[in-house]
């Protein structure tokens, strides 16, 4: 069984999550998603999350795509996580290219292509600027 681990916050859930975690899962049989602490978003990422740990959990967990949800609680637990879970690919999205790639002594790293036209940051933006505005038509 090939196993594959991506990790993130998944937050405000959009299509552009979903395609990475399709194209994750096209990668082996097994995937495995590190979804970050509400306190590792607050104390070392510095984003505040619209859904709780627990919420976001949920929701990865309901898609066919994620065959498990682990904690992600901090950043160099990822190690620890390739060896516990014998884990043949780890995937990312490309804004991350190259700063995993020490991981390559240990699995597969890939760098997948994001959604270019979505991400949460811009969905946040975009609603606190109609908010501002009061145009409730995007």
């Amino acid at each position: 069984m090939k196993r594959v681990i991506t990790y993130g916050t998944f937050d405000l859930l959009h299509y552009g999550h979903i395609n990475i975690l399709r194209r994750a899962k096209e990668l082996g049989d097994y995937l495995i998603v590190a979804l970050s602490t509400d306190e590792f978003n607050s104390q070392k990422k510095g984003k505040v999350t619209y859904f709780s740990y627990e919420q976001r959990k949920l929701l990865l967990e309901s898609l066919r795509y994620v065959d498990l949800v682990i904690p992600e609680e901090n950043w160099e637990q990822k190690v620890e996580d390739i060896k516990l879970y014998k884990v043949d690919t780890f995937v990312m999205g490309d804004d991350w290219k190259g700063k995993f790639d020490f991981l390559k002594d240990y699995c597969e790293v890939v760098y997948l292509p994001r959604t270019p036209e979505i991400s949460t940051t811009q969905i946040k933006k975009d609603l606190f600027e109609q908010n501002l505005s009061g145009d409730k038509t995007k």
